[in-house]
């Protein structure tokens, strides 16, 4: 069942990153060999000018490994892993790095520093994670949000989660998203509490008249399928034709990714945004594939 499929970068992504060329980043805990090989990647494709942030002796050990000649990049030599993330957070609030892109380092360790208010890299929104995933090179994303940062969020953060998806979504060419609020049912049940909370963000987006179309609560096969949601008799300008599914919570998220990942074998570009800089971060054991799409999603995320 577990895909043998290669991922692919998607053009699509890469066509809009390319808008914005040669944007400094900070690669954290740089000293290894898949961070070094998407930075590789990267700088070919034009979308960065690595600033490489850890262990200064690691890193050109690992770059002169990989025959990457680094000589004309930065090295901020930090040889204790935790503490470098706080190093480029430094940098972010200097303007010294427009990116955050991790390293061989914990998911929580660069995001807690990222939070400290003595950074100042948190704007008037929250931040949230968005991935976008794609088969083939040419395909038409599907969006997932949040499936990363918020663990379980309540009504406020899933309006900013919002929010921010549909400010992603413009910058990649999807002037109208259309949006469904996952849950487990169509219906809104008491019993199920991710479609009470899916019917007041649909009744809230409306107040604010979003630029997006927004419906909820849609289950996955009603907001996907054309097919499902015909047979179910529902009609509403998001069901069966969904550009991003907004889910109740990150173990929904995260559980869709990774099948998608490990099933069909999927490009996942994840990012942090709502931020003043934003963060990829991927899985250490993502490919370079994966983490260039992310590279480049947090290049077109960028003001």
């Amino acid at each position: 069942m577990i895909s043998d499929k290669s991922t692919v970068c998607p053009i699509n992504l890469l066509d809009v990153a390319h808008q914005k060329r040669g944007v400094k980043a900070a690669i954290v805990n740089a000293g290894k060999p898949l961070p070094m090989l998407s930075t590789i990647d990267a700088i070919k494709e034009n979308l960065i000018i690595p600033i490489f942030v850890g262990n200064e002796e690691e890193i050109k050990k690992c770059a002169d490994e990989l025959k990457f000649d680094i000589s004309e990049y930065e090295i901020v030599n930090e040889p204790d892993e935790n503490k470098t993330a706080e190093v480029a957070a430094k940098m972010a609030s200097k303007k010294k790095v427009r990116l955050l892109v991790k390293g061989h380092i914990h998911t929580d360790v660069l995001m807690k520093e990222v939070f400290k208010r003595e950074h100042n890299l948190i704007g008037k929104t929250r931040l949230s994670h968005i991935w976008h995933m794609t088969l083939e090179k040419d395909d038409k994303p599907l969006i997932i949000t949040d499936g990363a940062l918020n663990v379980n969020p309540n009504i406020k953060t899933k309006m900013n989660i919002l929010r921010n998806v549909i400010d992603f979504c413009h910058r990649i060419n999807i002037p109208r998203p259309k949006i469904s609020i996952l849950s487990a049912t169509e219906e809104v049940l008491d019993s199920i509490q991710s479609s009470v909370e899916a019917k007041e963000i649909t009744d809230l987006a409306k107040k604010e008249s979003l630029n997006a179309e927004i419906f909820g609560p849609l289950a996955f096969d009603n907001s996907i399928s054309k097919k499902s949601a015909a047979i179910k008799g529902i009609k509403n300008a998001v069901a069966g034709e969904a550009d991003v599914l907004l889910v109740p919570n990150v173990e929904t998220g995260n559980a869709l990714v990774k099948m998608m990942i490990y099933f069909m074998g999927a490009c996942a570009a994840g990012v942090v945004v709502g931020g003043k800089v934003p963060v990829v971060i991927t899985s250490r054991s993502d490919d370079p594939t994966a983490r260039l799409a992310s590279i480049a999603a947090a290049v077109v995320a960028l003001d």
